[in-house]
């Protein structure tokens, strides 16, 4: 940019600011909605929780369905195969 470009467009500044905080909060946003780890640990928890007794076979498989299509929407959104 070029001095005179920078003076004409100084008062868009804030508005420039604030545009990039949205897309770094935008970004952090998708980062952790799109982590596998947290969904891997539900499993997990729901299976042991299938074994101690304290949810049935019905809940299990549903909340499993569940997770398991939200981590194939993960590797989808990361370009991995399912």
């Amino acid at each position: 940019m070029g001095l005179f470009t920078q003076i004409a467009t100084l008062p868009l500044a804030p508005v420039r600011g604030v545009v990039w905080v949205v897309e770094r909060v935008k970004e952090a946003a998708e980062a952790e909605y799109y982590d596998p780890e947290p969904v891997k640990r539900e499993l997990a928890a729901l299976e042991k929780a299938l074994l101690a007794g304290e949810i049935d076979e019905e809940t299990f498989d549903r909340r499993e369905d569940e997770l398991l299509d939200w981590l194939e929407e993960i590797n989808r959104a990361r370009g991995g195969d399912t």
